[in-house]
């Protein structure tokens, strides 16, 4: 019994019994499960922060090296995953991600007018490559190369922003929620990778998400009490 690529028979077969599913039957349905908890909650999990940028019109504290180099990370890590043919549930999250990423850089884009001339190339660049990556149309031993690279690629999308935080004392306009659920998934996303035995450079990526989006959402959280507090006293 299959459904969704989720062996099925095994646990069924246990509770048909009366028994519970042993722990070989039942941490691989868990990890298939989750994964496409993942992959269904990567549909929403950017707009929260694209919905407060429209609402406030404004992208104040958001550094735009850090949304390009994420963008560009998502494109070779999806297309990786296509090119090594790992089940959906591995990485289905990352097709949704990238699509957000691209409107979310739109919207940067547009309340960050007038865009100099290097923005301008980086985008130009980078619509010009990414359909040959995605389409695996590269050698194979460059291909390895560039995917070994994408966690430096996320490791140095998060530091610009940290970065910009710590020095602000401010997060600007970064979303609470969106930065949770990139945590959230992050965590996941490392059991689901050892479940589906993953490659170790998917686990690192994996588990690099969770310093960066934890040391992210953790300024959220430290940087807004004061103002909280300030707020209250002018009252």
């Amino acid at each position: 019994m299959e459904y969704l690529g989720i062996d099925l028979s095994c646990a069924v077969g246990s509770l048909r019994r009366g028994n519970i599913p042993d722990k070989d039957c039942l941490l691989p349905l868990i990890s298939k499960l989750l994964g496409y908890a993942i992959v269904a909650a990567s549909t929403t999990v950017k707009l929260p922060q694209i919905l407060k940028i429209l609402q406030h019109q404004s992208v104040r504290g958001l550094s735009i090296i850090s949304f390009e180099l994420e963008t560009i990370g998502y494109t070779i890590a999806l297309a990786y995953c296509l090119h090594k043919g790992l089940p959906f549930s591995a990485y289905g999250e990352l097709l949704f991600l990238l699509i957000q990423a691209l409107v979310l850089i739109a919207i940067i884009y547009y309340y960050s007018r007038p865009l100099s001339n290097i923005t301008w190339i980086r985008a130009l660049l980078y619509c010009a490559v990414a359909p040959t990556i995605l389409a695996g149309q590269i050698d194979p031993l460059l291909f390895e190369a560039l995917y070994a690279s994408q966690h430096a690629i996320f490791l140095f999308a998060r530091i610009p922003q940290i970065w910009q935080n710590f020095s602000n004392k401010s997060t600007g306009e970064l979303s609470f929620l969106t930065s949770f659920m990139n945590f959230g998934g992050s965590m996941v996303r490392v059991f689901t990778s050892i479940q589906e035995n993953a490659p170790k450079s998917v686990l690192l990526g994996s588990v690099i998400g969770i310093a960066t989006n934890f040391t992210i959402l953790s300024q959220i959280l430290i940087y807004q009490k004061p103002q909280a507090g300030k707020e209250k006293k002018t009252k």
